[in-house]
């Protein structure tokens, strides 16, 4: 995200806000890290509470540094409060609105307000690779979900969810064995399973598991929102994409 706006949106300043979650918190310092080693000026990285409501007067804080970008990695109610109120706090009105995956669901793209906001998230152009466990592809993965529960998944993750599920079931399968007419499963079994990981084929794409226990496709994609009432047009909105670095 922070190479987007400093080389493709050639902007020069920004801050960040982040719930106090540490998830948040991370990702809101990576961006502000990565921002400042490419040139950038960071003129804040501020904390809201969960549970606040009025972001004017952190708003305003940030307001006072003149940030021609502004990126929020956190969760609703608080995403959706930021983004209603930031336009219209003095010195903000024209500063860029960015965030993560957190918001990268239907519940906050529907709203008006979501609208102009860049949000970076999972790759989620799947192709018609098929998981190798089920021989699904995400295309009736997706269609599966639809006909039980009516509509598609709200969030972006759900491919991922789907592999991560075969995976664990297959180290399950593999660290299972009936002794004396019991069933025992051996987690350290199942763990070594994990770990051992390597060109597994799933819906998101071929998949391997690092030290750390990372096994997602590090493929990032940034969309431009711009209709809240076609969230489809906009998850294929894609402006910029790139390949996040493992943490191994």
């Amino acid at each position: 995200m922070a190479l987007m706006v400093y080389e493709q949106l050639g902007l020069t300043s920004a801050a960040a806000i982040h719930d106090g979650d540490p998830y948040t918190q991370s990702i809101a310092q990576a961006f502000a890290d990565s921002f400042e080693s490419l040139g950038g000026s960071v003129t804040a990285v501020s904390a809201v509470n969960k549970e606040d409501t009025d972001m004017v007067p952190i708003l305003t804080e940030v307001a006072a540094g003149s940030a021609e970008a502004l990126f929020f990695p956190i969760f609703q109610p608080a995403g959706d409060f930021i983004a209603d109120q930031a336009p219209r706090v003095s010195g903000l009105e024209d500063t860029v609105l960015l965030t993560d995956a957190a918001l990268l669901i239907d519940g906050f793209m529907s709203l008006p307000q979501s609208e102009g906001i860049y949000i970076s998230g999972p790759d989620t152009r799947f192709g018609t690779e098929a998981n190798e466990s089920t021989g699904r592809t995400a295309a009736e993965i997706l269609q599966a979900y639809q006909d039980i529960y009516g509509e598609s998944p709200s969030g972006a993750y759900w491919a991922h969810a789907y592999d991560a599920t075969t995976l664990l079931l297959e180290a399950i399968r593999a660290a299972s064995e009936v002794v004396d007419g019991n069933l025992v499963i051996d987690r350290a079994s199942i763990r070594n399973h994990l770990n051992a990981v390597s060109g597994y084929q799933g819906t998101i794409g071929t998949i391997s598991c690092d030290a750390f226990g990372d096994c997602g496709v590090q493929k990032i994609t940034v969309i431009h929102h711009l209709d809240h009432t076609d969230i489809e047009g906009s998850r294929n909105n894609i402006v910029f994409e790139f390949a996040a670095e493992s943490s191994g």
